[in-house]
């Protein structure tokens, strides 16, 4: 009776034991179940184009917040940064201690938003470069659809250039860099990325400048991945800011990366002057900046335009060069502008600049076929990247006052 009884203990205990384990092995299937189902709480509500994205993404770098999380790290979205068109951005701090900017996303529509959301996972998501912001990560859930990106602690350009700030007046030196940083992110999306990446919205706004005023190119929800092979791109609606979006976003031209080279040249402009391109409180003369600063280049009075836009003689030289480089950077014809890395080699002193084209001439007369040719020779290594449009040169904006009119101008948004 006795062993009897030691035998039956033993076999309680095994199949208690094989229970445990059993039960054990199926909670952590279980767990193992939910970390790869793509938000198990709420999938059902999300299209099958996008979870399938999301799978993809999360094979990539940027981690992967869950609504609770994002909550948690901005105090309930209690410390706001800013907002624009697309978007609400809120200070956080994640678990390991580094300082982040959530970004909400916003829209008229659930597509719109999706659509906002792959472009700045799929650009952002897959380039490392030390001159574009970094994407920590995202979030995408039924309740909240949000951008983790790396905390900017000045700001962005617009900040400092045109509006009253408490934080230290930037010199021209670190304006010059600021500039120079800003051509090395774009020339890295348009030539080193495994596919090119045009932005569409390049502005002192989308320029984030980090604890050394080191710029960092941000806010890729207009942007677009394109085959390197492809000399034109499908446009599917009006992109860019009124005032920096080159003129074959707004009218029926070929569209091309260079559309992002004649915005930074915009952008030169308002470093250069630390002012608004338009600006309507000024003399008619002065209003649109970019032909004022054509008209100085012309008459070889730029000790003129020096004096207004308080420039040291010890940067005289460098000022001269970045408005040269400008001036060519927003020709008209998209092929007769430089590529990116073209305009580093430039502004670093690499190359020398040429003398620009007049870019504004077809707002007065007929343009010079013989001189257009040869800056698309210089420009584009023989003639490899040349698009095949013609000029348009009658437009349709809204202008405000007569010298806007006048030039076709139209006013950029804050």
């Amino acid at each position: 009776m006795a062993d009897g009884g030691a035998v039956f203990v033993i076999v309680v205990v095994v199949v208690v034991k094989i229970a445990i384990i059993l039960c054990v092995c199926n909670k952590l299937n279980q767990r193992s179940k939910m970390q790869t189902e793509p938000f198990p709480n709420d999938s059902r509500f999300i299209p099958l184009a996008m979870v399938k994205f999301l799978d993809d993404m999360e094979r990539e770098k940027p981690i992967r917040f869950t609504a609770q999380q994002l909550r948690i790290a901005t105090e309930n979205f209690s410390i706001l940064l800013g907002s624009g068109g697309f978007g609400t951005v809120y200070k956080g701090l994640v678990s390991n201690g580094i300082a982040v900017a959530v970004k909400v996303l916003n829209g008229t529509s659930d597509k719109r938003i999706e659509e906002q959301f792959m472009a700045e996972v799929s650009t952002m998501g897959r380039t490392h470069h030390f001159n574009l912001v970094r994407l920590y990560g995202f979030c995408f859930e039924s309740s909240l659809r949000a951008l983790v990106y790396e905390f900017m602690v000045n700001g962005s350009l617009d900040n400092h250039l045109f509006k009253a700030s408490k934080g230290p007046i930037i010199g021209f030196e670190q304006l010059y860099e600021i500039g120079l940083g800003t051509a090395r992110g774009i020339a890295y999306l348009h030539e080193e990325c495994p596919q090119r990446i045009v932005h569409y919205d390049i502005k002192p706004g989308n320029i984030l400048l980090d604890s050394k005023f080191c710029a960092k190119v941000a806010d890729f929800g207009l942007a677009k991945l394109c085959n390197r092979d492809n000399t034109h791109i499908t446009m599917t609606g009006g992109r860019g800011t009124p005032g920096y979006a080159a003129p074959e976003l707004w009218l029926p031209l070929p569209v091309s990366h260079k559309c992002d080279v004649y915005s930074f040249g915009m952008l030169l402009f308002e470093i250069i002057g630390r002012r608004r391109n338009m600006d309507v409180r000024l003399a008619d003369s002065q209003q649109w900046f970019p032909i004022w600063v054509w008209g100085k280049y012309e008459k070889k009075e730029l000790k003129d335009l020096m004096m207004v836009c308080a420039i040291e003689e010890k940067d005289h030289e460098a000022v001269e060069r970045m408005l040269k480089v400008a001036l060519c950077c927003v020709q008209y014809r998209p092929d007769t502008r430089p590529v990116m890395s073209i305009v580093v080699k430039m502004l670093e002193g690499a190359l020398p600049v040429p003398e620009p084209l007049n870019p504004f001439s077809y707002l007065f007369s007929g343009v010079n076929e013989v001189d257009y040719s040869l800056a698309r020779l210089a420009w584009n290594d023989g003639g490899s990247d040349w698009s095949s449009s013609d000029v348009n040169t009658k437009s349709t904006v809204v202008a405000d006052t007569p010298l806007m009119r006048r030039h076709e101008i139209t006013m950029a948004s804050e």
